[in-house]
Formats: structure tokens, sequence, C-alpha cells
């Protein structure tokens, strides 16, 4: 891979999206981005902000992650992100917001790895996206999940493994290994 410029995308590890069904993904992602750290590549977090009348309100009837600390990351990712190369704030479920497509494109990123919540809508519209843009996505299957519970999960892996090719999703054993 040394071609390759690859940067850790940790989308949406926020209070407002853990519950019982994903509170088990944080030690996985907490590992990942541990062993990322010693590459020496770079890690982004992102943030999700809901906020008054959006299309999830309207649409989705779902108005939670408007303000902390349901908008905080986790404590346990807390002082990763501190030491991120940035932290993405976002109103939409994709990464490529104008600052993560800009940031991207500053970097020369060619890789993005990506793991986080949820599996199924904001990890799996990042991928796909990352993929338009004709980037490498990389979806790292045991450190992602959902607030949804093991079914969105799968779903979500699923619907990926379609839209980027099943190769494209691996284990944090695999990012060991590739990266």
């Amino acid at each position: 891979m040394s071609e390759t410029r690859a940067a850790l995308i940790v989308i949406d590890m926020q209070n407002g999206f853990i519950n019982d069904r994903s509170r088990g993904v944080i030690p996985k992602v907490v590992e990942l981005v541990e062993h990322w750290e010693t590459t020496g590549r770079p890690v982004v977090f992102t943030r999700y902000h809901n906020y008054p009348d959006s299309p999830f309100e309207r649409l989705i009837h779902w108005s939670s992650v408007q303000s902390p600390p349901e908008t905080e990351i986790v404590p346990e990712l807390a002082e990763h992100a501190g030491r991120a190369k940035a932290v993405i704030d976002k109103k939409i479920y994709s990464y490529f917001s104008s600052a993560g497509a800009a940031l991207t494109e500053q970097e020369g990123w060619t890789d993005l790895v990506f793991c986080g919540l949820a599996t199924e809508s904001c990890v799996l519209k990042s991928a796909v996206d990352a993929f338009e843009r004709d980037l490498t996505p990389w979806l790292v299957t045991d450190a992602s999940g959902s607030h949804g519970g093991q079914p969105a999960h799968e779903a979500g892996l699923l619907v990926a493994r379609r839209f980027i090719g099943a190769g494209q999703l691996i284990t944090a054993e695999d990012v060991r290994i590739k990266f």
C-alpha cells in the first residue's frame, strides 16, 4: 500500500448515538484508532449536528443530537479526537460535507478507512460517497455498529457489499495487515 495515502475516518461516535445496541462497538473503535495512531497516518472524526426543522425532524420525526452532551464525542474517544487531524462537524449523513471533501482533496488521500456509527446510514453513505469520488473506501465491519441494533448493522453491511464491493469490507485485524 505504499502508493496509497490513507486516512481513518471515525464517523459520529457521539453520546447521542450510544445505547445498549451500539455501546459494544466503542472498545473496538478505540482499539482501531489507537493502532492507526501508531502508524502516523491521519485520523479524522466526524460529529453530526441535527437542527430544528431539518429533514431528519420533518421527514423521519427524529430530533435528537442537537446539542451537548448528545453531540459530544464519547468519553472513551474524546482524547483521540483532540489529537486528530480534524473533527468535521456536519449536518448530513456523509463525511463528505464541504469540509470533509475539501480536507480529503487537500491532503490527497486515496484510501479512506471508515468506522463508527451507524453502519446502515452515516458509515455506509460516507463509504459510497468515497466510491463515487473515485477514492477507495474501506468499511471496518467490527469497528462499526448501529444504535438500531444488529439487524440494522447487518443491513448496512449487505448494502455496502453491493455498493462498494465485498472486498472493501474488512475487519480491524485486516486493517493491521493492509495498513
